[in-house]
């Protein structure tokens, strides 16, 4: 029998089982590994001009949120036929982070192939559809670009071929090698749900790492220290390990309108969605990858690193969110407009005390107190 704490309804937004914020009902699309195919795209845009407020909001997981969704019924048979909602049952819970250039640029190995593999096993386990939507899964491939977003289960990959256990987003001292990682780190989420009460996140049950790994029967090792949160994600022209180019991008406020979606879908090429709020064309030819910049950096895009827009980010605000005490977004661009924000470190404004889409790592708070801000 459920405990009465484990019975709290869990109100993290899905695309089948909408948030009713401020603004309407939310709708949150999981996209494991950040991947959005150009199709795909197109379909997002549309169900956002037609069905939302006309835009996409890219989130910390690398999802996507529609706002003010008129008929979440209608939303979700799109994105049913679009590929973008597999399992109705386990749809919540696939947060999948892997590192965004892996394979194209850098990084240790590959880990795509890994991502949906853990994806479909995920969906294929009946427990793990109890997961909190909080859940994190993390797949790095050794370049340490997940490992400061403190994943729940995460997979570290290390220069010997093995794969570092992550627990709460720290190395467990258990190595695994490739072949095991899925079933690693689906075991290890079976056994958060054994366990687990209230608690949404394995990092706020008391010593749940070693009470996993007690139910796994794994014993821990050494330990690696955890490499520091990105503070910058990628930005700019980026040259792919195989002669093409990736172009990796910013957002203002991380929010993407439908018209440069459209022209995104356009472009015919696969798109990452990264836990930075920003995006990555990929698998470009040069001459295409110039014409790309020229066209969409006037219509939002932001490919250069040492914009203010790069270190700064946002919660929802007023008047999407009722606990806010302020129009948050339209202050911070006012602010970023005005040369008000500083270039050599990140803030994060936020409309209450809650903090929400807070960044990992150092980070100044600006915080709404209905008359002016704090910083912090």
């Amino acid at each position: 029998m459920s405990s009465p704490e484990r019975s709290v309804p869990d109100g993290c937004p899905g695309a089948l089982t909408t948030h009713l914020a401020a603004d309407g009902p939310l709708a949150r699309i999981r996209l494991p590994g950040g991947v959005v195919l150009p199709g795909q795209m197109q379909v997002l845009a549309q169900a956002a001009a037609e069905l939302g407020d006309g835009t996409l909001e890219l989130t910390s997981r690398g999802n996507m949120q529609v706002r003010a969704v008129s008929d979440p019924d209608d939303l979700a048979s799109r994105l049913a036929d679009a590929g973008l909602l597999p399992s109705s049952t386990h749809e919540r819970v696939r947060n999948i982070l892997a590192s965004p250039l892996s394979g194209r640029v850098g990084g240790l190995t590959d880990v795509r192939a890994l991502v949906g593999a853990l994806d479909e096993g995920l969906c294929a386990r009946p427990d793990l559809a109890h997961l909190p939507g909080r859940t994190l899964f993390a797949l790095d491939d050794g370049r340490g670009d997940l490992c400061g977003l403190e994943p729940d289960f995460g997979a570290y990959a290390q220069s010997d071929g093995s794969y570092a256990l992550l627990l709460a987003g720290r190395d467990r001292g258990v190595r695994v090698d490739r072949d095991s990682v899925v079933s690693m780190l689906l075991n290890c989420a079976g056994a958060f749900v054994e366990l687990r009460q209230s608690q949404w996140r394995v990092a706020e049950m008391d010593d749940g790492p070693a009470r996993i790994l007690d139910r796994l029967g794994l014993a821990a090792g050494p330990v690696l220290p955890m490499p520091a949160p990105v503070e910058v994600p990628p930005i700019g022209w980026l040259d792919q390990d195989d002669g093409l180019v990736a172009l990796a991008a910013g957002l203002a406020n991380g929010v993407l309108g439908t018209r440069l979606a459209e022209f995104l879908a356009a472009i015919d090429r696969p798109l990452i969605m990264t836990p930075w709020r920003s995006l990555i064309v990929c698998d470009l030819d040069e001459e295409p990858a110039e014409q790309v910049v020229r066209v969409l950096a006037p219509m939002g895009l932001i490919f250069d690193a040492a914009s203010p827009w790069i270190r700064v980010s946002a919660c929802t605000g007023s008047p999407g969110c009722e606990k806010s005490l302020a129009d948050v977004r339209a202050d911070l661009s006012a602010a970023v407009d005005a040369r008000m924000t500083p270039r050599d470190e990140r803030q994060h404004w936020s409309g209450c005390e809650r903090r929400c889409g807070r960044p990992k790592g150092e980070v100044t708070d600006v915080i709404a107190t209905g008359i002016g801000y704090r910083v912090e």
